[in-house]
């Protein structure tokens, strides 16, 4: 055997035994997400905190929660900005919007929602179409550290570079700054958007359905999940929605391959929005 494949295997072994040490020491199950792409991430990993190998990954994993606390920030996707892809929130404004109208309550679900910037970017629009007093907006991820400072509206500004051109390309009425003030590199969002707003942990991997919503969004997560978790994840939001209810996934997602596919219809084929059949 090469040097490059004992190095691969050896690798393969403690990206495993790295997997099982988080799941029994934390709680965190990564054993169905996509091999090829977690095993990058350990990898920058190891390259961040000066580590030699994977091996000292496992060992700081194991002895030190307060290094694991931060090694989660890179396990999982953190990364999202205001209004990413403003097609997708154009196409929710002009056609999903009316439908939403014809509910007396209103509930959306941001399933993996990270800081919280496409919840409160949807707050925002929600807010502008006379629709956010009858909208609970349920953000949920498992990083602790992301769901706080969703929680306290609290945003970078280099998160905002480039917002208001995508705000206004979503068909935005107002001034983006008028639902945030902005203070030494921070931007803190208005306080009647948080008010509608709930953020808590929510584990895809191993928890259920998640009440009954009209739209759920989970955008550019599940290219991280591997084919049974992919499954579980639509089966779960198929699950958590009414009838007729929407399903916003991101642009390099798809259903097509889930063995749940059969339950939706598209609604917006580019904009990767379904629509859940009706029974």
């Amino acid at each position: 055997m090469s040097q490059s494949s004992e190095k691969n295997d050896s690798e393969t072994l403690e990206i495993r035994l790295l997997v099982d040490a988080i799941l029994h020491r934390y709680g965190y199950d990564f054993r169905n997400y996509a091999e090829a792409s977690f095993k990058r991430r350990v990898s920058r990993a190891v390259h961040k905190y000066g580590c030699g190998s994977i091996a000292e990954i496992l060992h700081k994993t194991l002895t030190s929660p307060d290094f694991f606390s931060s090694l989660l920030n890179d396990l999982t996707v953190t990364v999202t900005e205001m209004f990413r892809d403003p097609s997708v929130y154009k196409v929710i404004r002009e056609q999903v919007v009316p439908y939403l109208r014809t509910y007396p309550e209103i509930k959306i679900w941001f399933a993996g929602c990270a800081s919280g910037e496409e919840v409160y970017s949807m707050a925002i629009l929600l807010k502008e179409e006379s629709l956010l007093d009858r909208c609970l907006l349920y953000g949920t991820d498992i990083n602790p550290s992301a769901l706080k400072r969703a929680k306290e509206g609290i945003l970078d500004t280099s998160s905002l570079k480039d917002a208001a051109q995508r705000y206004f390309a979503t068909g935005g009425t107002s001034s983006l700054t008028s639902y945030y003030a902005a203070n030494y590199g921070a931007a803190l969002i208005d306080s009647q958007l948080r008010q509608r707003l709930v953020f808590s942990d929510h584990n895809l991997v191993t928890d259920g359905v998640f009440g009954e919503m009209q739209l759920v969004f989970c955008r550019n997560a599940l290219i991280y999940f591997n084919r049974e978790l992919h499954d579980r994840a639509i089966g779960l939001f198929a699950e958590s929605l009414c009838s007729g209810g929407f399903l916003c996934l991101g642009t390099k997602e798809s259903l097509s391959l889930s063995k749940h596919h059969g339950l939706f219809e598209d609604f917006s084929k580019r904009e990767r929005i379904f629509r859940k059949r009706r029974i």
